[in-house]
């Protein structure tokens, strides 16, 4: 399938990009994200493999638009919930 990033055409292919991310270890996801087989990658992390391209020339949305007309699942990193406080009371005495 054809994909335009960063003004830049690449025929791309969702087997392709699956090979392609084999053996990368994930980033911490904190914006968009898109899973490719059991992990979740940051889609800039993605698109810089694919492209070969720095991150700063594409957008995450670019690149979540390509990954999504390929069949693959994007979506936005969910927000860490901090642990819950345990309150504790000053005991007199």
């Amino acid at each position: 399938m054809r994909c335009v990033i960063a003004r830049y055409p690449f025929d791309l292919t969702k087997s392709e990009v699956e090979t392609q991310m084999e053996g990368v270890r994930p980033e911490a996801a904190t914006g968009a994200c898109v899973a490719i087989g059991r992990k979740v990658f940051p889609v800039k992390q993605v698109g810089e493999i694919i492209t070969r391209q720095d991150r700063r020339d594409f957008t995450a949305f670019e690149v979540t638009r390509a990954l999504t007309r390929l069949g693959f699942t994007c979506h936005t990193a969910p927000l860490e919930t901090p642990a819950p406080r345990s309150e504790s009371f000053p005991t007199l005495g």
